[in-house]
């Protein structure tokens, strides 16, 4: 009786795959590759900037500069939580000379939109550390524009910071 029982669950299955129009790559007309390929490139894109942002994160908490003199382009613009404009080489001295220490430095509700060799990141930063010898526990909403040049790949060419209330 359970033989019988699994060959009619067997049975169902080989017909539903077979009602299910099967399409090969080689029936698919070059417009459908091209956006395959165009969607699973994006997919990789977006999967490394995630990374970068999470790496941005660890940099931040261990105040390491040469990470953003790496991955930030040089012409580089952004303004901080103070509403203070930053060139790349503000960003990093203001990282090198940092008094901030972090107990925690999380990224999370990260957004990626890639719009061909451009991409815009939002995200959120929550922090807790020792600043000047008070405890901090601060959240930002963060963007992040990147462009990739294929030849250093995606780096970060302008970006934001507002510090949320509480």
């Amino acid at each position: 009786m359970f033989h019988r029982g699994i060959a009619w669950i067997w049975l169902g299955v080989a017909l539903i795959w077979l009602a299910i129009p099967q399409q090969s790559s080689a029936q698919m007309t070059w417009q459908e590759k091209h956006d395959r390929a165009v969607a699973a490139e994006l997919d990789v894109d977006s999967q490394e900037i995630v990374a970068l942002e999470k790496e941005t994160a660890h940099a931040l908490s261990l105040n390491n500069a040469s990470f953003f003199a790496r991955v930030y382009a040089d012409d580089y613009q952004g303004t901080a939580a103070t509403g203070e404009f930053r060139d790349r080489n503000a960003l990093v001295s203001s990282i090198e000379h940092s008094t901030a220490r972090y107990s925690a430095f999380v990224v999370t509700n990260i957004s990626v939109r890639i719009y061909g060799p451009t991409a815009v990141v939002t995200c959120t930063w929550s922090t807790r550390g020792v600043q000047d010898g008070r405890n901090f526990a601060r959240q930002y909403r963060v963007i992040h524009v990147y462009v990739n040049n294929r030849a250093g790949g995606w780096r970060v060419i302008a970006g934001q910071e507002t510090m949320l209330p509480g």
